[in-house]
């Protein structure tokens, strides 16, 4: 929250362009029918969660996530924001279920927000879907649940035993209650690839002399450390939520995510924010892709070790200078099953003198102690590229990301975006023969909360050795019904 209320472009420092990656090491993929995964939204007939001058978005989705059942590659969940609104958040979460690989969806709303049946009747918004599913098909799902007014705001985790079907009261792994002091922030989920009924969530809290979580900061003194909570029994308890990385003054985490090698090492990734004073970041030191390990299973954690900066200016539209919201200060981190080697993807600007944003990618062979110098993993076209997503599957690593390459000069109409996929043998990624996934949509149709729309993650799960791609996409000018979550197999 803090970091995006910084103005990024004049805050970074700028690096030297990188290299471009070797362009001749990958092949065009092939893609299964796209399919719609969203639905007419559950929440129609809910009024609450409104603020004074917020404005709600219906059957609007956004930020998805997605995960492949280890023990039923057919069984697929997602989960995105229903109902965005305009300053933070969403009426509530939905997830969406298939039982035949992706070519068909049924939908079921979670028991996160007030307007879900069994959701808490405190929180009448949520936000940040996550969804990741166990060796024994256990599926854990998370979220940021608040108040559109007031100061009550928590971290829930439900779970479900039937293939997304049905969702098991919330858990409580933190709240915090009637203070402007603390908001969590930014949560994820991953189940434990090697060990059934065990999980682990992450997040980082804010605690500051801090306003409503869905306005903008006015504090000149704040930290966020990394909380990290675990489940052994399936979800049915949590462990209390410990610090796993301590931050100082003006100094926080954001985009906590967690990934297990095949030696059981966990690897909790995130965007270290150095600040400097009141509503400002250290232009030495600013953003920073980094990480921290355990391998005692988060018991003890090592001390963060940054990757690289995370150069940063955020996304604008090219011909009208329009904001658009995109995970301009979230790194997105792989772990190859196999071998245990290590990936980050980010956006960053270093490929263009400071200009815009693009896609970087790292990548580690020995457990994180070394990094490769970061490269540029989109196809250059002298626009944006954002939020991007990594994924190891069979012997490939897959990037996926946005761009505006399809925008024309002179166009300031519309905004077409769209979306893309490439991929490379493990080992030194050598991106490139990218494949259209789907688009060119309307940005400009988007919801609009900071800035056009669509989330801070899409969805890239492996399932064998494809890519289950769950996204959004804008329906132009259908302000009804603005986005959908839409899903494809990509088959490198």
């Amino acid at each position: 929250m803090i970091a995006r209320r910084l103005r990024r472009a004049a805050l970074l420092t700028m690096l030297p362009a990188a290299l471009l990656l070797n362009m001749s090491g990958a092949s065009a993929a092939t893609l299964s029918p796209l399919a719609v995964a969203s639905g007419a939204s559950p929440f129609s007939a809910c009024t609450l969660g409104s603020a004074p001058g917020a404005v709600n978005y219906p059957n609007a989705e956004v930020e998805p996530w997605v995960a492949v059942n280890p023990a039923n590659s057919n069984n697929i969940i997602g989960a995105w924001q229903q109902d965005r609104w305009s300053d933070g958040g969403a009426r509530g979460l939905v997830a969406g279920y298939s039982t035949n690989g992706g070519t068909t969806w049924n939908r079921v709303a979670q028991p996160f927000s007030t307007c879900a049946a069994g959701g808490p009747s405190r929180y009448d918004r949520a936000s940040d879907p996550w969804v990741s599913i166990g060796p024994d098909g256990t599926a854990y799902s998370v979220s940021i649940s608040f108040q559109g007014v007031g100061y009550d705001n928590a971290v829930l985790a439900s779970t479900s035993h039937d293939g997304g079907a049905t969702w098991t009261a919330p858990k409580t792994l933190i709240e915090d209650l009637g203070s402007p002091q603390f908001f969590n922030d930014k949560e994820s989920v991953t189940a434990d690839p090697l060990i059934p009924g065990t999980a682990y969530a992450v997040w980082d809290r804010l605690v500051s002399p801090t306003d409503n979580p869905r306005a903008t900061a006015h504090a000149s003194a704040f930290t966020g450390p990394t909380l990290f909570s675990k489940t052994t029994d399936s979800g049915a308890t949590w462990s209390p939520p410990t610090v796993i990385v301590h931050t100082g003054n003006k100094q926080q985490t954001i985009g906590n995510q967690i990934v297990v090698g095949p030696d059981r090492t966990l690897y909790n990734f995130f965007d270290l924010i150095l600040g400097t004073g009141k509503n400002g970041i250290d232009k030495l030191h600013g953003l920073n892709v980094a990480y921290t390990k355990s391998t005692d299973g988060g018991a003890s954690w090592t001390a963060p070790q940054v990757i690289a900066k995370l150069n940063t200016v955020g996304v604008t539209d090219p011909n009208t200078g329009a904001t658009v919201r995109t995970g301009d200060i979230i790194p997105e981190p792989a772990v190859d099953p196999a071998t245990g080697q290590l990936y980050v993807v980010w956006q960053d600007s270093r490929f263009n003198g400071g200009h815009y944003d693009e896609v970087a990618i790292s990548t580690s062979t020995d457990g994180g102690a070394t990094w490769s110098a970061p490269a540029q993993a989109n196809t250059p076209k002298g626009v944006p590229a954002f939020t991007p997503s990594v994924r190891v599957a069979g012997g490939k690593v897959g990037v996926a990301y946005y761009d505006f390459r399809n925008l024309t000069v002179g166009n300031t109409s519309t905004l077409p975006t769209d979306y893309w996929f490439t991929s490379s043998p493990v080992g030194t990624p050598a991106l490139g023969d990218e494949t259209h996934v789907h688009g060119p949509f309307d940005m400009m149709t988007a919801p609009v909360a900071r800035g056009f729309f669509v989330g801070d993650y899409a969805g890239l799960a492996p399932v064998g050795s494809s890519f289950a791609s769950l996204s959004i996409r804008a329906n132009d000018a259908n302000t009804s019904n603005r986005t959908d979550a839409v899903f494809t197999v990509i088959t490198p």
